[in-house]
């Protein structure tokens, strides 16, 4: 005979309960059956309770009382559950990662606004070839506005930018490291070339991972990022044409369609690729080095200010005359002498300005790169620590 407290198996299912919440209840006979329809895969639908219970269910108060316990319970857990996987998810280190990016990127460039404006209009050509002239320039045409002209886009850009940027070199970084500690602990792969076995134990010794997710971080942003880049350049350089965004987004479209958007992609890629490998790298040998010179285990904020200077400086000037080819491919269709290729412009600057020319603005970018740098890796890290204070280190 039907419990009169407990409702039947297809209620059950109907329920949504499985086996285990069916145990506990009090019933192990019908979890039993429950587990025997689970792996028949039967198919049912959540539809509530229903009146299968008859009039016994209609005349029975008890069971009523211990159906609503038995729901509520298992509401209890699933809440309980869905709290526990959206911690798991905030507490991550990659999501930590990613959102200590963002902020360290989004406080650095509302500090440097006007310096990226002045180092903007140098590399391209537009007003004075001076620091201060330009400055000068920007104040008398725009107001103390101008000096953060385009600082809207730059911000939407430079969030995802550094999130991205940042969180694919950790996660780039740590496979690489892991991938070489297994080769080492129980051999490296071959490749077959025909008759030919290649042994790629070599990579453990060639490749660093450091350098591998610099490459990857510069690479991965600047594919996803790179619209929003051309958009502040125009609203930075021509400010009466783009007046906003959404005037510059019109007029990119209708007069070069989506393809617009991604004006001179190609020189940033391989401009970026220097830039991000030198970055990371001397970021992150700098501080090894230092902290074991120091017998540290990690640096203040001062050290990290100045570790992360100096390697923006070294990555920026290795990289600087491709800087200055983007910037004249990217803002060369506004002049309209836009040079075919990425040779090209460089040819155009050497011949009307000489070897200096591919180093105009060098100062202003310094000036820009260096605070940047460092002011990004000493929140970075900070927003790390805090974010991730629970996770050991790696």
């Amino acid at each position: 005979m039907r419990s009169k407290c407990f409702p039947s198996l297809v209620d059950c299912t109907r329920l949504g309960f499985n086996s285990e919440e069916i145990r506990e209840a009090g019933d192990p006979s019908r979890a039993m059956d429950l587990e025997a329809a689970s792996r028949n895969k039967r198919e049912v639908l959540v539809l509530g309770f229903t009146d299968a219970y008859g009039q016994e269910m209609a005349d029975s108060k008890e069971g009523e009382i211990h159906k609503v316990a038995v729901t509520t319970a298992v509401l209890r857990f699933r809440a309980l559950d869905a709290g526990g996987t959206i911690k798991s998810f905030f507490g991550s280190r990659e999501v930590g990662e990613f959102v200590s990016g963002a902020l360290a990127g989004a406080m650095t460039k509302a500090v440097l606004a006007p310096l990226e404006t002045i180092r903007t209009r140098m590399v391209v050509g537009v007003g004075s070839k001076h620091i201060a002239g330009s400055f000068l320039e920007i104040i008398e045409d725009h107001g103390w506005r101008g000096l953060w002209a385009g600082n809207t886009v730059n911000m939407l850009r430079t969030i995802p930018s550094q999130a991205i940027e940042l969180g694919t070199f950790e996660c780039v970084k740590r496979t690489m490291s892991s991938v070489q500690e297994d080769w080492k602990e129980n051999g490296s792969p071959k490749l077959q070339i025909g008759r030919m076995n290649l042994d790629l134990s070599f990579l453990c010794n060639c490749i660093s991972p450091v350098a591998v997710g610099g490459a990857a971080a510069g690479i991965v942003s600047t594919i996803i990022c790179h619209p929003l880049e051309v958009l502040k350049d125009r609203l930075t350089v021509n400010r009466e044409a783009y007046p906003s965004i959404t005037v510059a987004m019109s007029k990119i479209y209708k007069n070069d369609g989506i393809g617009g958007l991604y004006a001179g992609l190609s020189p940033t890629l391989i401009g970026m690729l220097p830039y991000s490998t030198t970055y990371y790298f001397m970021y992150e040998t700098m501080k090894k080095s230092y902290c074991q010179a120091k017998r540290k285990k990690s640096l203040n904020r001062a050290e990290l200010l100045i570790v992360g200077a100096l390697s923006g400086l070294m990555a920026s000037t290795l990289s600087f005359p491709l800087e200055v080819a983007r910037k004249r491919l990217m803002v060369g269709a506004m002049q309209g002498k836009c040079p075919p290729h990425m040779l090209a412009a460089l040819s155009e600057v050497v011949g009307r300005e000489g070897l200096t020319g591919l180093y105009r603005g060098w100062g202003a970018s310094c000036l820009k790169v260096m605070p940047s740098s460092g002011i990004t890796w000493m929140f970075y890290e900070a927003w790390k620590e805090i974010l991730l204070a629970d996770r050991p280190p790696i």
